[in-house]
């Protein structure tokens, strides 16, 4: 879909479907509840509804681990408006009654029993449903059903554990997989999951049209990369490295770097497909979006690449990259020996001993279990077996020499990525390898000649990344209309912004974190300075709220350091009143103030524009959370908004704060805005 043309800058309102609450809802938020809370933004004078991903995630609750890049996820369904449910409104009453009241929802049992209960409403109306030509019609034009179908129910029938632990199907052709749909046998198990991929389309579009009605554009988020354990890498390896992972690496907050687990693209095998498989994913969203969210945009510059069996991120290294070679290694003196020493762990026995009780025969008969001893010297070498930190930890030595070992494992300067065409490895260097042990045994001649080196990688890397991005992110975005906006937060190849301009793609603002970092006390930028074809935000989802940044982070003395309520309006010596816990005149002033940014979009937290209210304050700010990174637990991605829909839509109050703190923001005009 096109974005729509707006004559002043846009203000947009977060938030996860499965946040939302009505009087119809089931324990979850649902696709219909946006129906009434586009209304709500109508009346409030917001103009942009941003989700996070709504794709299936299985057993998992992150919205960024989607088993499928095309089904939406079956936990939005509203089971009273299909039309085959009728005879089950006492079951679907009794379902709402029992999770209505939860502070936050419970997303594996809601899941449970709605999949169970739409089975019961599938078997009761089966004949009338595999017979139905609109079912037929709809298969015929969202032909991903086929692979995802026959994935679904191999899973279910391996109780949801990955395909990857499967007696079967593990590596099937496109031939089998079409071969499986087709069967007798199995076509009412299949064609549940097509019946009800084709309810929940109808939902989700029957909310589109009528936030379209209301003037209310909807922003999608398309997450970067696939889960492991999705129908996308089980149907089509051919798009996938398998032997690689994405992540991100070494930094303060990180020093080992992340690893996220998912595996990278084959670039090389979606150009020969012409992207075809990143296309459609693209225009199956376009049925719903106006604009969407390019998540982890530097992916399509560089990935972070780290290979299958580390449990960091630190060995890794960027893809594509322009490798080290041997010849440039032998060149600066490093060959044989010396380019072992540099591009291999040696571990000391010592580093052993301390672990082991001192005892020097058990530590030698320990570390000859995975290691070998270099001659005579008190030092070793993994063995050629022990390829990954996954081989350390698997082994049968004593968990407390496994750490030891497992730290060990990444200390080296450089690392083999691959082989040139006549077979000679090729190297990339770590991130950190100035933390090796080796590092500091080179002369101060060899360490400028290394980082002269390496410095020159980096900046053939940079022309590399840029030509790839151009071509990615250039046929992927013109293949739609609908407006393209990126996530291009973190450490950023110096091409990013020329290339998002260059292609129309709108980057994003956090404004907590928008500082002039090089000077003395970082200030903050100038809202006003902003880029005007950027989205700026308050706040995102693996972060505080404005509440809790104000209350749990300093964030009223960062804030008050530069725009002060004088600043903003207010008489003087009013600092000190807004020093004070947030209460909904802290919010106003704030959001008044981070409306002045000149970006084109302004997208806040559905949390931050309710705590304009009095009602906003009924949980803590951690509460508040929708993710807290790094931690795996049933409070990740379960936040719900604490009132309903329909009782915001009755809270004039609340609705006149809105329209007060965005007065300025709508009242100014704009001649080109976001639109493409």
């Amino acid at each position: 879909m096109q974005f729509p043309s707006f004559n002043h800058p846009i203000t947009g309102i977060s938030i996860p479907v499965g946040s939302l609450k009505t009087a119809q809802s089931c324990g979850v938020g649902e696709f219909l509840d946006l129906i009434p809370f586009g209304e709500f933004c109508k009346k409030s004078g917001i103009d942009l509804i941003q989700l996070l991903p709504v794709n299936d995630t299985g057993t998992e609750s992150s919205p960024y681990s989607a088993l499928s890049a095309f089904a939406l996820h079956p936990i939005f369904i509203r089971l009273q408006n299909i039309p085959e449910a009728k005879a089950f409104a006492k079951e679907i009453s009794d379902l709402a009654t029992q999770y209505e009241y939860l502070p936050r929802f419970n997303y594996r049992e809601i899941r449970k029993a709605k999949l169970e209960l739409l089975k019961k409403i599938f078997n009761a109306n089966q004949k009338e449903i595999t017979g139905s030509p609109a079912l037929k019609e709809w298969i015929a034009k969202n032909q991903w059903i086929v692979t995802y179908a026959v994935f679904m129910n191999l899973k279910r029938s391996n109780f949801d554990s990955s395909w990857k632990s499967w007696d079967k199907m593990q590596k099937p052709s496109h031939r089998e997989i079409q071969v499986r749909w087709d069967a007798t046998a199995r076509q009412s198990e299949h064609l549940f999951f097509a019946w009800l991929q084709m309810r929940l389309d109808e939902q989700f579009r029957e909310a589109v049209e009528a936030c379209e009605k209301n003037g209310i554009a909807l922003k999608g988020d398309i997450p970067i990369m696939m889960n492991e354990d999705s129908c996308d890498a089980w149907a089509n390896p051919e798009f996938f490295r398998d032997d690689l992972r994405a992540g991100s690496p070494p930094d303060d907050e990180n020093p080992l770097g992340q690893n996220w687990g998912f595996p990278i693209y084959n670039w090389d095998n979606l150009r020969a497909d012409n992207f075809g498989w990143w296309k459609q994913r693209l225009v199956q969203s376009a049925k719903y979006y106006h604009a969407y969210r390019i998540d982890h945009i530097l992916g399509f510059f560089r990935i972070w690449s780290i290979p299958y069996g580390e449990g960091s991120g630190y060995l890794g290294w960027t893809t594509p990259h322009v490798p080290v070679t041997t010849a440039e290694l032998a060149s600066l003196g490093f060959t044989g020996d010396r380019l072992r020493w540099i591009s291999e762990p040696h571990v000391p026995t010592r580093l052993v001993e301390e672990v082991n009780n001192f005892d020097y025969l058990g530590t030698h008969g320990i570390m000859r279990t995975i290691m070998n001893r270099i001659g005579n010297e008190e030092l070793w070498l993994f063995k050629d077996e022990i390829h990954h930190e996954r081989d350390i930890w698997n082994s049968t030595i004593p968990e407390a020499v496994k750490k030891v070992l497992a730290d060990a494992w990444r200390n080296r300067m450089i690392q083999i990525t691959g082989r040139d065409a006549q077979g000679k490895p090729i190297y990339a260097a770590i991130w950190n390898f100035k933390n090796a042990t080796a590092w500091n045994t080179l002369t101060d001649g060899e360490k400028n000649a290394m980082e002269h080196l390496f410095s020159e990688k980096m900046k053939a890397n940079q022309i590399l990344w840029k030509e790839q991005a151009e071509e990615l992110l250039g046929a992927l975005t013109s293949c739609v209309d609908m407006l393209p906006c990126a996530e291009d937060l973190g450490t950023i190849p110096d091409s990013v912004p020329e290339v998002l301009k260059n292609l129309g793609i709108l980057g994003l603002k956090v404004i907590r974190w928008e500082k002039r970092w090089n000077e003395p006390g970082k200030p903050y930028r100038d809202l006003e300075s902003y880029p005007e074809l950027s989205v700026a935000t308050s706040s995102v989802h693996d972060s505080s709220t404005l509440r809790g940044w104000w209350e749990e982070e300093n964030g009223s003395h960062e804030f008050l350091s530069t725009w002060r309520p004088e600043n903003a309006g207010y008489p003087e010596g009013t600092s000190d009143h807004f020093r004070a816990r947030y209460s909904p005149e802290v919010a106003s002033f704030v959001i008044r103030t981070l409306a002045k940014t000149s970006s084109s979009v302004l997208v806040l937290p559905v949390q931050d524009v309710l705590a304009l209210s009095p009602d906003g304050y009924r949980f803590s700010a951690r509460d508040e959370r929708i993710n807290i990174p790094g931690s795996v637990n049933d409070f990740n991605w379960t936040y719900r908004i604490g009132e309903t829909v329909e009782e915001l839509l009755k809270n004039k109050k609340l609705i006149a704060s809105i329209q007060d703190a965005l007065k300025d923001r709508r009242n100014r005009t704009v001649t080109k805005g976001a639109s493409r």
